[in-house]
């Protein structure tokens, strides 16, 4: 099969790899059709998160079952589903076992694959839900779950990112930020400083704001993706009883987005704003990468076009 494959600092290319194979019973295999770009792919790509030369790239995708093993008994072959971002057993406490294989390939093993794998209704266009893998979890429960937002909460998302614009679909309301300036968001909020700050950018000046910004007793949802360390300002926070919070998401929403999308109140479509085929994968990666300059979003790798071999 083909994968796109990591070998070293801002090296990539698509390899033949073999098809992966039922290794335990919970699992599944998935021929992937739509994948897209995350920016945790570019921190791995830039060597700002460790990755070991080899690895397939990629966390998000929509695919149909080609196999299953014996202890998956809600999900047939042939079905269209969503690749959830996290495997999950379903059972233990602390449910996060491990990141799935790479889904920027034809093919990929989904370990606990009943909790892991979403079916998907028949109305929507199934690329839409790439969307669902990993950016709506993230920006519903790192976001505004743990900014523990109040009805009435005075709310500032920092980024301009595809996580940072759901966490505004989802909340339906959220206040912009011209210029990223502190007088900006003083003008908005009439001089009075935000009750919740989802820190979304994962740059040091957004993080930096995001100190400034909060109000007394408030909170911030730190959920972008750091590659250097940033400081606390603690000669400005250590009086202000503020609340600070991180997490990796965990997929347990997933099933409630999907509701979400089915009965139109959330529009994941929207965030899509370039197409490629899976042979195009640099210029995919080079668009994203330059957000700004192609005015891109959210890509979509398209696989339909690729030889399936194995």
């Amino acid at each position: 099969m083909k994968a796109v494959v990591y070998n070293g600092p801002n090296r990539l290319t698509i390899e033949d790899r073999p098809k992966p194979s039922i290794e335990a019973p919970t699992d599944a295999i998935v021929r992937v059709t739509y994948t897209t770009i995350c920016g945790t792919d570019l921190h791995l790509l830039h060597n700002d998160i460790p990755c070991k030369p080899g690895c397939i790239l990629g966390h998000e995708g929509v695919g149909v079952i080609d196999a299953i093993g014996p202890s998956v008994t809600n999900l047939q072959v042939s079905q269209t589903l969503l690749i959830s971002c996290i495997t999950s057993c379903g059972h233990s406490r602390f449910c996060r076992k491990g990141i799935i294989d790479g889904i920027q390939a034809e093919y990929v093993r989904i370990p606990h694959a009943s909790f892991s794998l979403h079916p998907l209704s028949d109305e929507i266009d199934p690329k839409a839900y790439v969307m669902l893998s990993n950016v709506f979890p993230t920006a519903f429960e790192c976001g505004i779950f743990n900014g523990d937002i109040k009805p009435g909460a005075r709310v500032a998302i920092l980024g301009a990112g595809p996580i940072s614009l759901t966490a505004l679909m989802i909340l339906k309301r959220g206040y912009g930020l011209p210029r990223q300036t502190l007088e900006a968001c003083r003008t908005l909020t009439n001089a009075e400083w935000f009750d919740v700050v989802i820190e979304a950018a994962g740059a040091k000046e957004t993080f930096d704001l995001s100190q400034y910004l909060v109000s007394p007793g408030g909170t911030i949802a730190s959920l972008g993706v750091h590659g250097s360390s940033c400081a606390f300002l603690m000669n400005h926070l250590w009086h202000r009883n503020i609340c600070f919070r991180t997490s990796l998401e965990d997929t347990s929403t997933t099933p409630d987005l999907l509701k979400m999308v089915k009965s139109g109140i959330l529009t994941p479509e929207i965030s899509l704003s370039h197409t490629f085929s899976f042979s195009e994968i640099d210029q995919a990666y080079e668009v994203f990468r330059a957000a700004s300059t192609h005015r891109s979003m959210k890509v979509l790798l398209t696989l339909g076009s690729v030889r399936q071999s194995d």
